[in-house]
């Protein structure tokens, strides 16, 4: 029985925050953000802006929470601001933007799955591993 439990590996909150940090961070940053970024310019007129704030607006600020508020995550420096900000574009991408739709076409579960580690992240902070001390 012990063995199911895996009583042997280490436990360790600190390095596990560590590494839902930099898994988030770095997919966010790299499959996201990126690209929003370099494109940005090309891309402004024809982003969706569920917020009403106009579309140039509503790309700079998930470019701001994609690109930036990722790379902050991933080095754990204000890494609360860093999962608020990226809980709320999360937020608005599944609730406004995907309509709260988890199957189908235009399903927005990507979106929910990231709300769910940023929002973890929010509540724990960076951990003993970082830039910053909780």
């Amino acid at each position: 029985m012990k063995l199911l439990r895996l009583s042997f590996i280490p436990t360790s909150i600190d390095f596990s925050l560590l590494l839902l940090r930099l898994w988030l961070g770095l997919s966010m940053l790299l499959l996201h953000g990126w690209g929003k970024l370099l494109g940005f310019s090309a891309n402004y007129a024809n982003f969706p802006d569920p917020l009403g704030i106009g579309s140039k607006a509503s790309l700079a600020l998930v470019v701001f929470s994609e690109f930036a508020c990722s790379a902050l995550l991933i080095v754990g420096f204000l890494t609360r601001f860093a999962a608020l900000s990226l809980s709320i574009t999360m937020g608005v991408a599944f609730f406004i933007q995907h309509r709260s739709v988890l199957a189908g076409e235009g399903n927005g579960e990507l979106a929910f799955i990231y709300l769910a580690g940023f929002i973890t992240l929010f509540f724990a902070g960076s951990g003993k591993f970082a830039f910053e001390k909780d």
